[in-house]
């Protein structure tokens, strides 16, 4: 079993219509799971590095531990799914 928390990315732009709704899902799962989040704005040096490297056709781009998970609406059930796979594993 993991002890580390899973460390999810979203990388987000100004005025992006998803993101809100991702933070919530986010605060909602941290509730039953260890998450570290990091937010990056997609035009600062970071975020440009990972928009070239996953290049999603919406904002925002969400990684799990570094892995592409997904982009534009969150998939709750999904992501819950994953996390408690890999922190059982």
């Amino acid at each position: 079993m993991s002890t580390s928390p899973a460390r999810v990315t979203v990388v987000t732009a100004p005025g992006c219509p998803f993101y809100a709704g991702v933070v919530n899902t986010l605060d909602k799962l941290a509730e039953r799971h260890d998450l570290t989040v990091i937010e990056v704005l997609a035009q600062t040096p970071e975020g440009m590095v990972l928009v070239d490297e996953f290049r999603p056709a919406m904002m925002p781009l969400v990684l799990v531990d570094g892995v592409y998970f997904s982009e534009g609406v969150l998939p709750a059930e999904r992501l819950e799914q994953r996390l408690a796979e890999t922190r059982s594993a």
